[in-house]
C-alpha cells in the first residue's frame, strides 16, 4: 500500500480528532466578526478557499483567500490564518514576516520543529494528521474539518460519509476516462479545485475545475465520450442531464462534499495504478517548496 493510499484511509479518524481539538484552541482562530484572510499554497490555498466560503456564509464575517504569494498588502485584516502542512514553505513564511507585529497571525501546520512555529503568533499543531506522501490528503482535510468545528458546521454525519466514501465502489468506468472535469458550488469550489489537483499530481490526469454554473459558459464544449464530470455538493438542475447528453460519464456527489474529495483521492490512486504510476513519487513534486534567496 502507498503512503498516500494509507493516509486517505486514516481520515475518519483524524477528522474525528480535529472536531475534538477545535475546542481547545478558540483563542488562536477567527473569533465572530474578524475580518479575517486565510492563505495557503497549491492544496492549502483551496482548502482556504473553501473554509472562507464557509465562514462568509454562515455570517461569522467578511473571509477572503488568497494564495499566499498574492496576498494584497495594502488591505486591512483582523487575523491572517496560514495553512501549511510543512511549516517550511517559502512564500507563507515570508507572508507571516511581513505581518509581523501588523496584523495578528495563525499557523495551522503538521510539523511543530519547523520555521512556522516562530512566525506565526498563534499556532494550531496537527501533527495526528502529518503525511510522509508529498501528495497531501488527510492533513489538508484534517485542516478544514478542524476550522469547521470551530465554525459549528461539522457533525458526526461527515465522518460516517467519510467510511462510506473509503468503502464504496468507484463509479465504474472511471480509470478508462482521458479527462474530469470537477464542480463546485460555495464552499466546494475549494474542494473542486483540490479534487482536480489531487488528480494531476498523483496520476498525471488531464483535469479541469469549475464553479458548476460556469461550466456551461465554455467548459462542457470539451466534454463527450471519455470524459467524466464530477459534481461535488448539489448540482444545479438539469446540468447532470445536459452532461450525459455529450455522452461523457455524470457523477452526482451524494455524501457530504468533503467525503466526496476522499472519494476523488480514491480514483487518483486508482488511476495511477491503472497507469503504471507510483502516487508516492508525482513527478517535479517535493513535499515543500523552499525557494532559494
Amino acid at each position: 500500500m502507498s503512503h498516500v493510499e494509507d493516509e486517505l484511509n486514516s481520515q475518519p479518524e483524524c477528522w474525528i480528532r480535529a472536531a475534538e481539538e477545535a475546542g481547545r484552541h478558540g483563542d488562536a482562530l477567527p473569533g465572530a466578526g474578524e475580518r479575517v484572510a486565510i492563505v495557503g499554497c497549491g492544496t492549502s490555498y483551496f482548502m482556504a478557499q473553501a473554509v472562507a466560503a464557509l465562514r462568509e456564509a454562515a455570517g461569522l464575517g467578511e473571509t477572503d483567500a488568497f494564495a499566499a504569494s498574492e496576498f494584497p498588502r495594502g488591505r486591512s485584516y483582523d487575523r491572517v490564518v496560514a495553512l501549511t502542512r510543512s511549516g517550511t514553505t517559502t512564500e507563507v513564511l515570508d507572508l507571516l514576516g511581513q505581518l509581523r507585529g501588523a496584523t495578528r497571525t495563525t499557523a495551522l501546520t503538521a510539523d511543530p520543529a519547523t520555521p512556522v512555529m516562530t512566525a506565526a503568533d498563534d499556532l494550531v499543531v496537527l501533527d495526528f494528521a502529518d503525511e510522509r506522501s508529498v501528495v497531501q490528503t488527510r492533513f489538508a482535510t484534517t485542516a478544514v474539518t478542524l476550522l469547521r468545528a470551530h465554525l459549528g458546521l461539522h457533525t458526526d454525519a461527515v465522518v460516517a460519509d467519510a467510511r462510506t466514501a473509503l468503502v464504496s465502489p468507484l463509479p465504474e468506468g472511471l480509470v478508462d476516462c482521458t479527462q474530469f472535469s470537477f464542480l463546485g458550488r460555495g464552499w466546494t469550489v475549494g474542494l473542486a479545485s483540490e479534487a482536480g489537483l489531487k488528480m494531476r499530481e498523483a496520476s498525471l490526469s488531464w483535469t479541469e475545475a469549475y464553479p458548476a454554473m460556469e461550466y456551461r459558459h465554455g467548459p462542457i464544449s470539451v466534454t463527450t465520450e471519455g470524459t467524466a464530470t464530477w459534481m461535488l455538493g448539489e448540482a444545479p438542475p438539469g446540468l447532470g442531464e445536459q452532461v450525459r447528453t455529450t455522452g461523457a460519464r455524470w457523477v452526482e456527489g451524494t455524501l457530504d462534499p468533503l467525503a466526496e474529495l476522499v472519494r476523488v483521492q480514491r480514483l487518483a490512486v486508482a488511476v495511477a495504478a491503472h497507469r503504471g504510476l507510483d502516487p508516492d513519487r508525482p513527478r517535479h513534486l517535493t513535499r515543500s517548496v523552499i525557494l532559494a534567496d
